[in-house]
């Protein structure tokens, strides 16, 4: 069955329309479920029309495909932990670029085919500077996306170094492969029966996709993130005038457009460039003397019992989550905290900073996964105002977002990025294993405040003995 030209425009403009409506969606919490339905269903609607849309498709493989496909799907959405899902995100972006360079490795071989079996569309369209051109920006991007969202993965997952790995000449050596890679999508333009010089190119944009996340430090994941979703959008969007097919083409488009603008509100919160995130080798392990100065004799720890004593009488308490809560899983056990203070009176609230965690918005997703109100979620610039009427300040997990090195010290690595001011908090109780630094590799001054309590161990544990206590008082 072959649709008409004129109801597959018209069902991928509802398409189109969903997957604009799921992304306004998605800008809030409490719509998210919705955006994410509607993007869905404008997916649905765009893959059944462009199924029916040509004259021969071997449904069988497709259905073979559906099927391996939705099960791999369906066990990760079931099996994932919520604290897994940065790295899930990053291998997500590493398919679509992934696909990207397949099906157009594949459209490319197609016209070929058919060019040299003496079709004359395909021997036009072979000759056609838009085509050869969406092939090659679709093989390099591609590329660049599956290699560098696998080594993306790896940092997240623990499998590849966190720090960054850094080298002598190291830019030098990135722009002399992208220099190959473009010589080869130039022979792709002028010599498009020469199907080698594609899998050339994209063997050398796979090495350019990991040499230019290796040298990003953990700390950066957030913006990489963010920067791959974009490039797998551009990938796409090229792919789609490989294949002229409209509605790819728009939705690579909005991926690759949103993927921006996250990118570019991410390192507005870093207070950083772009360039800077890409070259800078943020997280890169920075040697000190100062910090015997800064924690020498000033550090006071702290245990459950006299936090809950504090908690007990407070009457405004704030949470800021970081990195360290996922690690620990201990959202949950934050919930039941912050129920339990709820229930004597005291207001809790969660400071959101932009960049915690190891994606956009990875905080929000782990509170909303224990069910915390969205209400209480407050950005880092609602909150900051506020700060000193804060009774206590319980940083779970969180160093480089609290550290005031960044307000103080212009030399520092963080110099300039906004932090949540929690050092303004009457009382400060940080929950962290040891003083060891953030990705940054600095050291942060906060813990040695004269109204800074180290609470050492697991955060789920303490917090959890926190509860104890507060029940037993």
């Amino acid at each position: 069955m072959t649709l008409s030209k004129e109801f597959v425009d018209l069902a991928y403009l509802v398409a189109s329309v969903l997957f604009i409506y799921g992304l306004k969606g998605l800008s809030h919490p409490r719509t998210a479920v919705r955006g994410n339905l509607l993007g869905a269903l404008g997916m649905l609607i765009a893959i059944v029309v462009t199924l029916f849309e040509g004259d021969i498709v071997d449904y069988r493989t497709i259905f073979i495909g559906f099927v391996i496909g939705g099960a791999i799907g369906a066990i990760l959405a079931i099996k994932i932990k919520m604290t897994a899902m940065p790295q899930l995100v990053g291998l997500y972006n590493g398919f679509g670029g992934g696909a990207s360079v397949l099906v157009a490795g594949a459209a490319l071989l197609e016209v070929l085919s058919k060019a040299q079996a003496g079709d004359a569309a395909s021997a036009a369209l072979l000759n056609n500077p838009e085509f050869t051109i969406s092939t090659a920006a679709s093989g390099i991007i591609g590329a660049v996306t599956f290699w560098g969202s696998l080594v993306a993965f790896g940092k997240l997952q623990g499998l590849v170094t966190e720090k960054p790995v850094r080298y002598t000449g190291e830019q030098i050596v990135k722009i002399l492969i992208l220099a190959g890679a473009l010589f080869f999508a130039y022979m792709i333009v002028v010599r498009p029966e020469i199907t080698t010089n594609y899998w050339y190119m994209v063997a050398i944009a796979s090495v350019l996709g990991v040499l230019l996340v290796v040298p990003i430090g953990g700390a950066d994941m957030p913006v990489v993130i963010a920067l791959l979703n974009s490039y797998s959008g551009l990938a796409a969007a090229a792919t789609g005038f490989v294949l002229m097919n409209n509605v790819l083409i728009i939705a690579g488009s909005l991926v690759g457009a949103s993927g921006v603008i996250l990118t570019n509100i991410m390192c507005k919160a870093m207070n950083r460039s772009l360039l800077n995130v890409l070259f800078g080798g943020f997280g890169e392990v920075q040697e000190t003397e100062k910090e015997g100065d800064i924690y020498a004799g000033k550090v006071k720890a702290t245990s459950p019992e006299e936090v809950a004593m504090l908690l007990e009488s407070a009457r405004r308490v704030v949470i800021v989550p970081g990195y360290g809560m996922a690690v620990a899983q201990a959202q949950h056990a934050v919930r039941d905290l912050f129920n339990l203070l709820e229930s004597k009176g005291v207001t809790v609230e969660f400071a959101i900073h932009p960049v915690a965690g190891r994606m956009p918005g990875h905080m929000n997703v782990l509170l909303a996964e224990a069910d915390i109100p969205y209400d209480k979620l407050k950005e880092m610039d609602e909150i900051n105002p506020q700060m000193e009427q804060v009774d206590v300040a319980i940083v779970l997990g969180a160093n480089d977002v609290v550290n005031p090195l960044a307000k103080t010290d212009p030399n520092s690595p963080i110099a300039g990025m906004p932090i949540i001011e929690v050092d303004k908090a009457k009382t400060v109780v940080v929950i962290k294993r040891s003083l060891s630094p953030g990705f940054a590799g600095i050291p942060n001054p906060l813990f040695a405040m004269d109204n800074t309590l180290m609470l050492f161990g697991d955060g789920k544990q303490m917090v959890q003995e926190i509860i104890n206590a507060l029940k037993e008082g």
